[in-house]
């Protein structure tokens, strides 16, 4: 400790946020992250904790740093989640709040979200801000011409990649990429969506947007400048290492922050520490590893080295370019990008443009801007991280320098990598990238040819590779008999499954000097199948074939052009030489293959990540119902200062909770111990079963028939389910120390747990479903009578379909604060505050008028904050009432992930029989549902599911479905619970009668689709007049405006000249069947006119207060005929009370918004009906009679100016079905499996919309879910059934680079619902079940793909069915085209010489 007391020592850490000052002596732990330090310590709250790894945006802030040599701002976005307090000393923070609010005036990009309806839960939206808010202040920096104004010098493409790290659940991005391009200097305003600046057929002006002017926000105050200028001859406060960096250093002895200065003073430094064994000491340059390796035991001292000038240095010569270690990957982007233009007319460029793109690739703009090269690395080597960083360095042939002890040392990064990990003295220096020229040759045409390749779930943003690749070579071609050879070969490979990136030497070996063609490949590829050998459990196969194909891809050119003479006569050496050259080696290899053929208007649009085309229809009946309005709340929920429930101050003396869980799905739990840590040392209490008073239950969750316990009593019955709920001062000490809890189990005597539905069917394990909730009729007409009708039959097929998680931005959260005379109130992010009353009233054994329940926004609930919301509730309540202190509680997205269940998984067995036509007869499935180990809502799946499935005439129809109890997690209800299933089902079978029959599938669903009459008999109840039955007028439109046919002639034209991509494109209706429910509703006029309306229904981002607003302002509006009093701004909905309004209800369904609306429009003419006497009277007085006077007036002469009311439906018109069509297109690569939607049509049947931009953005973000569902988003558990994809690192819900790249929708508004509430219909939930023609489309690409496949080897492709598994991932569609499909490919090339 003698060294550490000869330090400058900082006396203060001072920085600003929002321009203001911030001063702290003393920081309690250094591990405070900058999100913990501005939600708990500052008013700033538009700050959100999303998922604490960096991955999904919401916690993005601006990040300002101060040259005072220079006199420059450095400004650039980072993750808060991740960052430490104590490493932005001397900077400055921006948060959305410093842009702009409602007192002093909102910012244009807060008003643009609004105005664009791109935020609906908004809880991600002040993360989007930050982001959108950094790319146009650094664009203004650039030396580009000034725009026009109103404008940033941002471009269309840059500004579509703005928000390309964010993450929302809500939207579908198609209006988030709106917002963004409207800031950008070459937008074509016609190209913007549905806005509420101009309306339909009105003239798109820049002028009508609001203003962006471009030095509005100082991002650096004067004041935090001046301290710097005058600390630079001192180290009071800002200790300064050089120029470019801003350090903090130790404020006292228990602050444990340290940051050397030079090399020397970290050695020792370090040394200093090896005689404090039980120390844990990190080193720290950006703190992003913290996303990737969790860190839930203590860390006792940081040491910041980002002050150190070695580790700082971009230093260029005529051999390289060497980076430091400390030097963040948007820093070494720069110097590549730099290297690059200074290079100018040198081979050598091509490889430090090569990784600077490929680093571009690399997690998101906001983790890359603090993310420290070298530390990247030191994952790689130590923590096996799967670095594509270090794959490409390795085939460049970098090299480190590193100190160990007292001597420095340059290594090949590939020795680096091999060396054993890397312990706390040895230190990453710096990284070298040599400059590569072609090697001159005077007897041939030398070239360098070096490209990169990733394969990962998502293009961009924050996904692990399956897979990352680099290859370098130099090619020379024979001046005499123009052979291409290939020499000094550098082939790399990582994230395959073993520890580190490797250098496949034996296939370097084997093709130097080497003549490349079919048969020199393949044999190749021979030896890189056995030199690449992943480990167990990591897609062995899939990313073995993936090798293949990326070594495929480099050298294909090469073997084309030396193999087929009409690709000879086409492309040429040079050609080949100067398409690596320039980073189109894809694109020549497509040259080589489709012989120059695009197939018309399909050509790609690589600079583009979106259009799109909205068309709707607005109504002036019901003004303002009708009009496309802004989301009441957008612009605050933008600002950040919309209050959710984590935003609500803590009270005085509030402690915090976090779950203990159990690991085991069926045990006895004997014990639970705690590590001694900083952590465990302040846990104040851990509730348990045992704490719930006397008279109370153990219930975490009230179920439609029975609940479910609050904590496991002795046994345990899923992996995941609470054990205690650790209580402690602040929510990272509590999350930290459940997290080291150790639990003893006892599994003696215990059957073994129920993991499968099979063993569920085995041992009978099955809830009842009450008869009032199954399905009926239990079959449609004659089943064996319509199997003997049948030409063809399919007598056994299964479907097998996962789960999905909610993954709603803010994830379940509670404050429950005890209230006097045994009450307590709690605030909830819930969707059914009263379940959450019932459920808490029963635990703790109180009357329901004891607990209060508020909820007033909920930030994404998708189902998922139903009843799953209610055991945080619960627990939190619980642990107040025991303690007589607030407690609360902020789930972390792991403990969220496991505990929250999802929707449920399935297995299918179905019958079917058909004629050759392709009518289907009968069908007969049997089903198999896991609802997990408690029944929560499983009772009404069963229902769902049949009444989706129905949507086409299957002739006669019958089916036997269970409700399997397992040791999983409960599953819930989720957007479309059931119907997505369903619906799938059907479109299943159809694709699979239509692959036996060589029919095309869209042809199948045509002659399959209901008349009017076979719908009467499969929905007896709910279809409604003949009128209303629109989907196939909406089919034949969609097929017309979508031109359909002439699309998939084209497609086949694509698919013909093109080997290695195929297109596919489907057209899939949905059917979707809802109920409107009794809703309550209370409208009150207060004294000045203003309106506050209460309704059971909670905002939840569906637009459901904007829609009731709009009712509001009409109903009451009708005491003047003549429209002339707007109210619209007068109306206010306020939060959900159980206290305040009875009989809320569950929000769920679809349904709330239009159900809610009635049951206001009901107060409503109630109010009406007391105040048209009066003011009839008072116009016989006066002519001009204002809204204003007629309330004076009423509130005089004792008029009740509230009114309440229960709507109840009509048992006849309660149900209905909602209709809507999709045709989407996508193109996969046969060699990765990824697969792009290049464009979705949608028409959907809103009725009359209550709001087209409301019920356009539920549309959207449905549908973009539902990608999610059919195409990426795979629920993992291990053998115990524990989630295993617990985060954003293993979980990937659609992001902005995912949607389709054209997306239109059209609102059809048919006019033929007058039983419905203002002739509405729901928009919520049915759109997700037209995802699945992304799906189908997908499926008709790999049938394509198959045929080439099987034809290589002599099969008639067109006669064989395969299953695409649900999700379509990437290593699902590449097995179905062939992983061997390159070695096949070869072959045929090879017997055809």
């Amino acid at each position: 400790m003698e060294w550490k007391q000869q330090q400058h020592l900082m006396k203060k850490l001072v920085f600003a946020v929002n321009g203001e000052r911030f001063e702290l002596s003393t920081v309690e732990d250094p591990s405070i992250t900058l999100l913990e330090f501005l939600r708990t310590k500052t008013r700033f709250k538009g700050v959100k904790l999303g998922c604490g790894e960096g991955g999904c945006g919401a916690c993005v802030v601006l990040l300002s740093k101060y040259d005072p040599i220079k006199e420059q701002v450095e400004e650039f976005t980072v993750s808060s989640c991740l960052t430490l307090l104590c490493s932005i000393n001397g900077c400055s923070i921006t948060t959305t709040e410093g842009l702009g609010n409602s007192k002093d005036g909102f910012h244009s990009i807060h008003q643009r979200f609004s105005g664009f309806h791109a935020s609906q839960c908004g809880f991600c939206t002040p993360g989007m801000c930050m982001s959108l808010f950094s790319a146009l202040i650094n664009a203004n920096k650039t030396e580009r011409p000034t725009p026009p104004d109103g404008f940033s010098k941002i471009t269309v493409s840059e500004a579509e990649k703005a928000t390309a790290g964010n993450l929302c659940r809500c939207t579908g991005y198609r209006p988030i990429v709106d917002v963004c391009k409207s800031f950008a200097n070459d937008v074509d305003m016609e190209d913007l969506g549905l806005n509420s600046f101009w309306k339909k057929g009105e003239n798109a002006n820049a002028s009508r947007l609001p203003i962006y002017g471009h030095d509005g926000i100082c991002t650096f105050p004067e004041f935090l400048k001046n301290e710097i200028k005058s600390s630079m001859d001192s180290f009071s406060h800002f200790p300064l290492s050089n120029s470019d960096d801003l350090r903090s250093a130790e404020v006292e002895p228990a602050f444990n922050w340290y940051s050397p200065v030079s090399v020397e003073e970290l050695q020792n430094l370090l040394k200093s520490e090896e005689s404090e064994v039980e120390k844990r000491v990190k080193l720290v340059a950006g703190n992003t590893g913290a996303g990737i390796c969790k860190e839930y035991n203590d860390i006792d001292e940081y040491i910041d080295i980002r002050g150190i000038p070695e580790l700082l240095v971009i230093r260029r010569d005529s051999t390289g370019i060497e980076i430091g270690a400390a030097v963040s990957i948007s820093k070494a982007i720069e110097a590549l990008k730099e290297e690059e233009n200074t290079l100018s007319g040198s081979r050598g460029k091509l490889v430090f443009m090569k990784i600077a793109d490929h680093m571009n690739k690399v997690a998101s703009q906001f983790v890359r801007n603090t993310a420290s090269l070298g530390g990247n690395l030191i994952l790689a080597q130590r923590n096996e991280f799967p670095s594509d960083i270090a794959t490409v360095l390795l085939a460049a042939g970098s090299s480190v320098s590193i100190h160990t002890g007292s001597e420095t040392v340059l290594l090949r990064l590939e020795d680096f990598l091999k060396r054993p990990p890397c312990d706390s003295r040895t230190l990453l220096l710096s990284i070298h990238i040599p400059i590569w020229e072609p090697v001159r040759n005077s007897s041939s045409n030398s070239r360098l040819l070096f490209e990169t390749y990733r394969a990962a779930p998502r293009p961009l943003g924050n996904a692990v590779a399956y897979l990352n690749a680099a290859f370098l070579a130099q090619a020379s071609t024979d001046e005499m008999s123009e052979h291409v050879i290939l020499d000094n070969l550098q082939l790399a490979f990582g994230a395959f499954g073993t520890k580190h990136a490797i250098r496949t030497r034996k296939v370097e070996e084997f093709l130097a000097g080497k003549h490349i063609t079919a048969a020199v490949l393949l044999e190749a590829i021979g030896i890189l199948r056995a030199t690449m050998v992943p480990e167990e459990g990591t897609l062995i196969p899939y990313r073995s074939s993936l090798a293949v194909g990326f070594l495929f891809d480099f050298l294909r050119p090469f073997v084309e052009h030396s193999m087929e003479p009409k690709i000879s006569n086409v492309i040429s050496g040079a050609e080949i030489f100067n398409g690596h050259l320039n980073g189109h080696s894809n694109s020549l290899a497509h040259k080589a293959s489709e012989n120059g053929n695009h197939c018309g208007d399909h050509l790609e649009r690589p600079d583009s990540l979106l259009s799109a085309k909205q068309v709707v229809e607005t109504s002036q009946e019901y003004h303002p119902v009708g009009e496309p309005t802004e989301k009441a709340g957008a612009t605050i929920q933008a600002s950040g200062e919309a209050v959710y429930v984590d935003d609500i101050p803590s009270p005085k003396d509030c402690l915090h909770g976090a779950f203990v869980r159990s690991m085991k799905p069926l045990a006895r739990v004997k014990g639970i111990q705690f590590k001694s840590t900083s952590a465990s040392e302040r846990i104040l209490t851990v509730i348990s079963v045992k704490d719930i008073p006397r008279g109370g239950m153990n219930i975490g969750c009230k179920g439609l028939v029975v609940g479910e316990p609050l904590f496991a009593d002795d046994l345990t019955e899923y992996a995941g389910q609470p054990l205690g709920f650790v209580i402690a001062e602040t929510q990272r000490y509590a999350d930290m120390a459940a997290n080291q809890a150790t639990v003893d189990y006892d599994m003696e005597n215990l059957d073994p747990p129920i993991l499968s539905v099979e063993e569920a069917v085995e041992r009978s394990s099955f809830f009842e479903v009450p008869s009032f909730l199954s399905p009926s009729p239990k079959q449609v007409g004659d089943f064996s009578k319509g199997m003997a009708e049948a030409d063809h039959k399919i007598p056994s097929a299964k479907i097998e379909l996962g789960s999905q998680y909610y993954f709603y931005m803010e994830t379940q959260t509670a404050l429950a604060i005890p209230d006097e005379d045994n009450c307590i109130v709690v605030y909830s992010s819930t969707q059914c505050p009263e379940n959450a009353q019932v459920v808490i009233s029963k635990c703790l054994g109180i009357p329901h008028h004891n607990v209060r329940v508020i909820t007033r926004r909920v930030g994404g609930g998708f189902g998922g904050k139903g009843r799953r919301s209610l055991p945080v509730a619960t627990a939190c309540a619980l642990a107040a009432y025991k303690l007589r202190r607030p407690v609360r509680a902020y789930l972390d997205r792991k403990t969220d992930m496991i505990m929250s269940g999802g929707r449920h998984p399935m297995k299918i067995n179905y019958t079917v029989g058909f004629k050759s036509d392709g009518k289907i007869t009968a069908l007969h499935t049997d089903i198999l549902i896991d609802a997990g180990f408690s029944e929560d809502v499983s009772p009404i799946i069963p229902m769902k599911v049949i009444d989706a499935l129905k949507k086409y005439n299957w002739g006669a129809f019958s089916f036997d479905i269970k409700l399997c109890k397992t040791n999983f997690s409960s599953k819930s209800a989720m957007r479309g619970p059931g119907e997505v299933q369903g619906s799938f089902i059907a479109e299943a079978i159809i694709e699979h009668v239509a692959s036996t029959l060589c029919m095309e599938a869209d042809s199948v669903r045509k002659k399959n689709l209901h008349t009017f009459e076979s719908l009467k008999l499969f929905y007896e109840g709910s279809e409604g007049e003949r009128a209303e039955y629109t989907l196939p007028s909406i089919l034949d439109k969609l097929v017309l405006t979508s031109s359909f046919h002439h699309r998939a002639e084209m497609i086949k034209q694509f698919n013909g000249c093109n080997k290695w991509r195929k297109r596919g494109i489907s057209c899939i209706p949905a059917m979707y069947g809802v109920a409107v429910r009794p809703t309550p509703g209370k409208v009150s006029v207060l004294n000045d006119g203003s309106i506050v309306v209460e309704v059971g229904g909670i905002e939840l981002g569906q637009g459901l207060w904007t829609k009731v607003n709009q009712v509001t302002a009409f109903a009451l509006g009708r005491l003047w005929s003549d429209g002339s009093q707007d109210l619209l701004e007068r109306v206010r909905v306020i939060q959900a009370d159980t206290l305040s309004l009875v009989q809320g209800g569950i929000t769920a369904g679809s349904t709330t918004s239009e159900s809610s609306c009635e049951a206001v429009r009901l107060a409503c003419d109630m109010l009406v009906e007391r105040l048209m006497p009066l003011k009839q009277r008072l116009q016989e007085q006066t002519s001009a009679l204002s809204w204003d006077n007629l309330i004076l007036q009423a509130n005089l002469q004792a008029v009740n100016l509230s009114a309440s009311t229960l709507w109840v439906p009509e048992h006849k018109s309660a149900k209905y079905l909602n209709y809507g069509a999709a045709v989407s297109e996508v193109e996969i690569d046969l060699l990765t499996g990824a697969t792009s939607i290049l464009r979705t049509d949608i028409i959907y049947d809103c009725g009359q919309s209550l709001n087209p931009a409301v019920d356009l953005g539920q549309i959207e973000g449905s549908f973009v879910q539902g990608i999610g569902f059919f195409m990426l988003e795979e629920c993992v558990t291990n053998s115990d059934g524990l989630v295993i994809s617990d985060g954003t690192w293993t979980y990937k819900i659609p992001s902005v680079d995912t949607i389709p790249k054209e997306f239109n929708v059209e609102l059809l508004n048919s006019g033929h619902h007058k039983k419905r509430v203002l002739s509405s219909k729901a928009s919520g939930e049915p759109p997700l079940l037209l995802a699945a023609s992304v799906y189908c489309a997908t499926r008709e690409a790999i049938k394509e793909a198959r045929k080439e496949l099987l034809s290589c080897s002599g099969h008639d492709g067109s006669s064989f069915t395969f299953q695409l598994q649900v999700p379509a991932t990437m290593p699902v569609v590449k097995e179905l085209c062939g992983l061997d499909n390159v070695e096949r490919y070869l072959q045929t090339l090879l017997s055809h010489q």
